[in-house]
């Protein structure tokens, strides 16, 4: 689908899909971060992504779940990245922050990943295995991709890419079931 049939879409009061919508929100939010980063400008990534986090939870019900989910997807994400980079099998553009912990901007993709868990993705929810599968195929792929356009480098890059895919592979399924938790919350 063109940006210009989405546009005839909006124009003739057509409503676009939740889905698509986030799944494209989350796409800009990563091209933003990683490409900033790049570029060692990340405060625009970084403003993307809280745009489009904020953004996000305006539209889902309720935000405080939500809230927590991305919240903790981000704490996740900086443990994981910042033992990737304490045990040599990443480096990232700008160094580490406060020299042992994964960047800023990492901490921001992982949130911006945890936006797309009860939307987007959420049809992986009820199916562990194929979310094991996809995270540990997807995974790699991002910083495949981040390292290819220069935010960050693998130093070994097929075993970095074995260890991302193990622990991709364990974490997917483990976020979901964090949104599963907080949704059955009171």
């Amino acid at each position: 689908m063109t940006a210009a049939s989405l546009a005839r879409r909006a124009a003739a009061g057509t409503r676009t899909s939740p889905v698509l919508v986030n799944a494209l929100a989350f796409q800009a939010g990563w091209w933003a971060v990683v490409l900033s980063a790049a570029r060692d400008v990340t405060a625009i990534g970084l403003l993307v992504v809280t745009l489009v986090l904020a953004w996000h939870l305006t539209r889902v019900r309720p935000g405080r779940t939500e809230a927590a989910l991305i919240a903790g997807a981000a704490l996740i994400g900086l443990v994981f990245d910042s033992l990737l980079l304490a045990t040599g099998w990443v480096a990232f553009t700008g160094g580490a922050l406060f020299g042992v912990l994964a960047p800023l901007w990492m901490v921001a993709l992982w949130a911006n990943f945890a936006a797309t868990l009860n939307v987007s993705l959420r049809v992986l929810r009820a199916r562990p295995w194929l979310a094991a599968l996809l995270g540990g195929l997807g995974g790699p792929l991002a910083y495949w991709g981040g390292a290819g356009l220069g935010a960050m480098r693998l130093i070994e890059p097929l075993p970095a890419l074995l260890v991302l895919a193990a622990g991709w592979a364990v974490l997917t399924p483990l976020l979901f079931r964090l949104a599963t938790w907080l949704e059955a919350r009171p």
